[in-house]
């Protein structure tokens, strides 16, 4: 997308992390703020931890309203910010700043994007719902920890690191007061766990393109009786090999774009005030993800 002016007033919103080329954010962003009809643009900045504390000296100092902070920078950010929202804390990642004042302050919007996909496309009640999350690194601590703050009925964490998946409840309790139970991948057990979820999470990057082959999960039992929704935070490619497995049972299966669109959602809301322009979000990503088609 191309901007037709940038003057004095125009509020800037940065992408920092590296690499950036494939992003779909600066195209979805600037049309929901012409949408919106506001002054902003938002645009790349390719940084790495090691020059990030420079760039967010500039930051302060320009006419930012925020920026999305992503790979290999979510952590590293933490430690230059002068206040950290309290999910954020606990999912212990950044991925959304606001300039206040020249204050930087930081939010996490993956597990908010990835609840309100849930909620608003799935019609998913929450504190209703069984959860069976795989992977307990970034994505997967910030989608369990906004569940458990959801008051979800149950969440299960498996993950190739148990230390991973013990970190991940122990801090979900400590914040939250929320028992989230733990299996280690490859017992006998997950395959209880699944049949009786309600949805099931890939929030690892198994399956991912070019490995297009490979699944994150034993093969789901051949009778899951509550058709779960199956949700592969993956989109490239469209449709997962976990996917398809789980197409084949019966289920209803969702890939990331839901939690891309949604997550960039709340980042809107957070620099602007105002509600998101979604359904021209969701356009932009759809004709985006089209060339994964």
């Amino acid at each position: 997308m191309r901007v037709s002016m940038i003057d004095v007033e125009t509020k800037l919103v940065g992408l920092l992390g590296y690499p950036l080329k494939q992003s779909f954010s600066p195209a979805m962003q600037n049309r929901a703020f012409k949408a919106a009809g506001l002054n902003y643009y938002y645009f790349p900045i390719e940084v790495t931890p090691h020059g990030l504390r420079d760039v967010l000296q500039g930051i302060r100092r320009m006419n930012f309203a925020g920026c999305n902070v992503t790979k290999p920078n979510k952590i590293e950010v933490l430690q230059y910010l002068d206040a950290i929202d309290t999910a954020a804390l606990a999912i212990g990642a950044v991925n959304t700043l606001k300039v206040v004042d020249g204050q930087l302050i930081g939010y996490n919007t993956d597990g908010l994007g990835f609840a309100a996909y849930l909620e608003q496309d799935e019609q998913i009640h929450i504190p209703g719902t069984r959860f069976f999350v795989l992977g307990c690194g970034g994505a997967g601590r910030a989608i369990a920890t906004v569940l458990a703050a959801k008051g979800a009925k149950a969440i299960t964490l498996t993950d190739i690191s148990e230390a991973a998946a013990a970190n991940l409840a122990d801090s979900i309790d400590e914040h939250y007061s929320y028992k989230a139970s733990r299996l280690r991948l490859g017992t006998t057990h997950i395959q209880d766990a699944l049949a009786e979820a309600d949805v099931i999470i890939n929030a690892t990057a198994v399956g991912m393109s070019p490995h297009i082959d490979d699944s994150p999960l034993p093969p789901l039992p051949p009778l899951l009786d509550s058709t779960p929704l199956v949700c592969d935070i993956i989109y490239n490619p469209i449709t997962t090999r976990l996917m398809r497995e789980a197409a084949s049972l019966g289920c209803r299966t969702a890939n990331g774009l839901g939690m891309v669109i949604y997550q960039g959602a709340a980042a809107f809301t957070i620099w602007t005030g105002l509600a998101a322009p979604v359904a021209e979000m969701k356009e932009t990503i759809l004709e985006l993800s089209a060339r994964f088609s």
